[in-house]
């Protein structure tokens, strides 16, 4: 069904943008979003709608997505199925906005790197990722503050890019010691350093901070969620997307917009539930696990007892 659609179309010479949304309010906060982002919004459909409904739309022009749950899951699945297809068509990029309960439903449907995902989100978060997303090759952003979605994930390219090349700088005596440990098993939960127990302590550590210093200080998500994903593999326990946002100790789209760049950088695999489609699994890469594994050991020959 057409939202209002003929209300809400713009002829100006902008970024256009299509709206989806499963709710009135949940249409009229990405409405509010593609404003004060300076786009052009073309027109506003709300699920459930019938499957040629999406492709109203002109290619190249921004699919923005608000949830709220409303709609059955069926409908909210095929919606976020055709925004996965433009994607990988190149057809088109788009945002994803939905509440924490829709979290793994969203990561597993959309994981293309041309899908923003947004959580909970506050109204900056929306526009920074609207003005990203309807502005192909462009780093011009219309007043949208100093978390400019443009800088924010150049910011975070980089951290992830000296992340990946750090791991890939073990010596080829770590790497030599590791040889042969690409899954879970006696070798790896056995050696000294690398325990379950001991990288649980390290993160429990590292929540203490928060306690007595303010949790932006310290903040470093990749790492966090490094360490939840080692443990996990260690105790042989399986991470949904949900979860790990969780363990950043982060908002939550933040967490969203790490997972995904470390995922694209290959440190973190995505392992698909074979019981339900609708969840995915992160894993670490066997790489990324021998290399964080050579980590702890080191820690461990400097300091046994550290934390």
């Amino acid at each position: 069904m057409a939202h209002d659609a003929l209300e809400m179309v713009e002829y100006r010479d902008s970024p256009a943008v299509q709206l989806f949304g499963d709710s009135g309010p949940a249409i009229e906060r990405m409405r509010r979003a593609a404003e004060a982002a300076d786009c052009r919004i073309l027109g506003a459909i709300m699920i459930p709608a019938p499957p040629e409904a999406f492709n109203r739309s002109p290619a190249n022009a921004a699919a923005l997505i608000e949830l709220d749950g409303a709609a059955d899951g069926d409908q909210i699945v095929a919606l976020l199925d055709w925004a996965e297809r433009e994607a990988e068509a190149g057809s088109r990029r788009s945002v994803v906005s939905a509440p924490a309960a829709l979290t793994d439903l969203v990561a597993a449907r959309t994981p293309h790197a041309d899908i923003a995902h947004l959580c909970a989100a506050s109204d900056r978060d929306r526009v920074a990722a609207v003005a990203q997303a309807s502005r192909r090759g462009s780093s011009r952003l219309n007043d949208i503050g100093r978390d400019d979605g443009s800088l924010i994930l150049q910011q975070l390219s980089q951290d992830v890019g000296r992340i990946a090349a750090i791991l890939a700088s073990l010596s080829e005596e770590e790497n030599a010691a590791l040889a042969g440990v690409t899954a879970i098993g006696n070798e790896e939960a056995d050696a000294p350093g690398v325990d379950a127990a001991h990288i649980r302590a390290m993160i429990r550590a590292r929540r203490l901070r928060e306690q007595y210093f303010r949790g932006e200080l310290f903040a470093d998500p990749a790492w966090d969620m490094l360490l939840d994903l080692m443990a996990a593999r260690l105790e042989k326990n399986r991470v949904a997307v949900s979860s790990l946002c969780i363990a950043a100790a982060v908002p939550a789209t933040t967490a969203l917009r790490w997972i995904k760049a470390l995922t694209d950088r290959g440190l973190f695999v995505r392992a698909a539930d074979p019981q339900d489609g609708r969840r995915v699994y992160i894993e670490l890469s066997d790489d990324t696990a021998r290399a964080l594994a050579a980590y702890l050991r080191a820690v461990q020959r400097i300091s046994p007892t550290a934390v």
